[in-house]
């Protein structure tokens, strides 16, 4: 097996990983958060936040930022594979890396700050209605454009002549 299959192998497995975790939020456990109550909601968001910030996480979602274009970059030759996978890295560095850096966090962040147990029952629902709606969108894009994703990639291993 040429070094280029195995990276290709590797790339689509943490592509996969990303789009099944976001995927499996989406339809899962965004349903259950939102049947809490708006302290419970936060303080389960706040829990999420920290803990999703480990080593698994970090390794399949920064490990395909990288391994997208360097899959890109040494497959260029074979144009078919080149097109998917140059799609796939565009819809991942957009829609789901640029989505997470430009959105999620900064909302992860202010929510990380948020005072639950020294706030108001208003300011606790006021946070909750400002977070909410718009990180579950968000998190929605991040879904498809992961989707999106692996499908190319998937594409791309189906077209890779070895």
């Amino acid at each position: 097996m040429k070094m280029t299959t195995v990276l290709l192998i590797i790339t689509a497995v943490l592509t996969a990983l990303i789009a099944g975790l976001f995927y499996a939020y989406s339809c899962s456990v965004v349903l259950g958060l939102g049947k809490l109550s708006d302290a419970e909601y936060l303080k389960a968001m706040q829990s999420i936040n920290k803990e999703i910030l480990n080593p698994v996480f970090f390794m399949s979602f920064m490990g395909t930022a990288i391994l997208l274009p360097i899959s890109t970059f040494f497959l260029r030759g074979e144009q078919s594979v080149f097109i998917f996978l140059l799609l796939a890295t565009l819809a991942y560095l957009i829609g789901v890396f640029g989505v997470t850096v430009v959105g999620n966090v900064p909302m992860n962040d202010q929510l990380d700050q948020f005072d639950i147990s020294g706030s108001a029952t208003e300011a606790i629902k006021q946070m909750r209605d400002n977070f909410e709606n718009r990180w579950n969108f968000l998190n929605n894009i991040r879904t498809v454009f992961s989707v999106i994703s692996i499908t190319l990639v998937v594409c791309g291993c189906i077209w890779h002549k070895e």
